[in-house]
């Protein structure tokens, strides 16, 4: 018994009741109603555009329509929706609160007793839903759906792709060299290769091979089969040869060490990225800064939602003339900054060798402390 009146206890501790009121359900339903709202009338919109300006190529490269509606556009979305989800965010809360407050209901809840505090309850639980939505987008699901919008784009608009490297040279493991003097990325295959490997500063083996051909098949990875190979073993003053025509081996290196395309960086899944960052590390790669900055910025960009949430309840709280133009105006305004800052500040990491976590977070240190600044003016 006593033990059943604990558990009732702790149930009635985190029972959703207990924190979220009436009040609490009417503000959140309104805000993630006018969210949704926003994003499908705008991405409408954004396929309509994108359509009348892409029309004459999807005719011209004859992309069947399968794969316009469920490779490019239903990867279009969420991409695009993830991007913009600040705006979006600040739109709905600058709409429905200055609607609120026009209606004198933000007056009435004031007056009831209720502080601007405990006012902002509903709009910071909207955010979290918000926040781990939008996260969980851009670190699992939209980095696939990249992929695929991406080889749609490379086949049917005819957008160049880099699918080959030339005369590449990077350190696999400790004391290990690998160089390749021609990589093909559409046929995983190597030309002129070469593997060094070093102890004590000293070369102790050296193997050559006419092609290494990655298999793409195999459970694991870093899996790659070796033509017309050569192994020279350097003993001392003596020198043992081996050779073969063909010879399975392991070399810590993947396609995507060898070849990089613009907006690669998009196409991995957050842990993907960590793991391929601290990979290019420990090889002493310089070529991680916007691997870094990606990282960064999809768990920076999560939190914009409570910044911009926080400044629109601020300013469109208070009952004034002229409607709710003024406010999605400026709403709109500080919005499309945010977005221009988060552009600004990757190239500082990229350019500039600002740290690229700093320049991830430079929109939204800029922004707390506009936010800190409007919560302090707003009404009480």
């Amino acid at each position: 018994m006593r033990r059943l009146k604990h558990w009732l206890r702790f149930l009635a501790v985190i029972s959703p009741s207990r924190y979220i009121k009436r009040l609490d359900w009417y503000i959140i339903k309104k805000f993630i109603g006018t969210y949704i709202y926003s994003i499908v009338l705008i991405i409408s919109i954004s396929i309509i555009f994108d359509i009348n300006e892409n029309l004459a190529k999807f005719t011209q490269y004859h992309a069947p329509l399968k794969a316009i509606v469920f490779d490019y556009y239903a990867n279009f979305v969420p991409y695009f929706a993830n991007l913009f989800s600040p705006l979006f965010v600040f739109i709905a809360v600058i709409f429905f609160t200055t609607k609120l407050a026009g209606n004198s209901e933000i007056i009435s809840i004031l007056a009831s007793g209720v502080s601007f505090k405990r006012l902002m309850r509903p709009y910071m639980i909207s955010c979290v839903l918000i926040s781990s939505l939008s996260f969980y987008l851009s670190a699992e699901v939209i980095p696939h759906g990249t992929v695929i919008r991406q080889n749609f784009e490379t086949i049917y608009k005819n957008k160049k792709k880099n699918t080959s490297a030339e005369n590449v040279m990077l350190q696999v493991g400790k004391g290990v060299i690998v160089y390749i003097q021609h990589y093909d990325n559409n046929m995983k295959k190597g030309y002129g290769f070469s593997l060094d490997k070093f102890e004590n500063k000293k070369l102790v083996s050296h193997m050559t091979a006419m092609e290494v051909q990655y298999d793409t098949i195999s459970d694991s990875k870093y899996h790659w089969t070796a033509t017309n190979w050569k192994i020279r073993e350097l003993r001392g003053l003596r020198e043992h040869i081996t050779q073969g025509a063909k010879k399975d081996t392991l070399i810590q290196m993947e396609p995507t060490d060898l070849v990089y395309s613009k907006g690669q960086q998009e196409t991995f899944t957050s842990s993907e990225l960590k793991d391929y960052i601290s990979k290019q590390i420990d090889r002493g790669s310089g070529n991680v800064v916007q691997y870094q900055v990606e990282y960064h910025k999809r768990i920076a960009s999560s939190f914009a939602s409570f910044i911009l949430t926080t400044i629109g309840v601020s300013l469109s709280s208070r009952k004034r003339k002229g409607g709710m133009g003024l406010y999605l105006g400026f709403g709109l305004a500080l919005s499309f900054t945010y977005i221009m800052l988060q552009t600004v500040s990757s190239t500082f990491a990229i350019n500039a060798n600002t740290p690229p976590i700093l320049a991830a977070w430079i929109p939204n240190i800029i922004f707390a402390v506009v936010a800190y600044f409007c919560y302090r003016k707003a009404p009480n």
